[in-house]
């Protein structure tokens, strides 16, 4: 059973704009992540997309991080990693483990 999407906005203590998921990200809730990380790039940029509470990303919001990578810092759970890696979003978007590791 998939861990229903939970999002947050917040202010990081820079000011930029935090968006906070909690959950899985897959093709049920992808509208609602796709809005949530639009709204936040309109703000302001960098938004720090915080991915730490996130278990699993389909290739539907991998395709949403894309659209605006330039404008994101990614903070992730290290088991996405390897899919960020393989994607090439990290060659894109700054990305950082939840453990401190790039």
């Amino acid at each position: 059973m998939s861990s229903p999407l939970t999002l947050r906005t917040d202010r990081h203590p820079d000011g930029r704009p935090i968006l906070a998921a909690r959950g899985e990200i897959d093709m049920t809730n992808l509208p609602e992540f796709r809005a949530a990380l639009a709204a936040a790039v309109v703000e302001a940029t960098p938004v720090v997309v915080d991915l730490t509470a996130v278990d699993y990303l389909d290739s539907g919001a991998i395709n949403a991080l894309f659209v605006h990578a330039e404008h994101l810092h990614l903070v992730c759970n290290p088991v996405l990693l390897p899919a960020l890696r393989i994607s090439g979003l990290t060659e894109l978007a700054t990305v950082e483990t939840s453990d401190g590791n790039p």
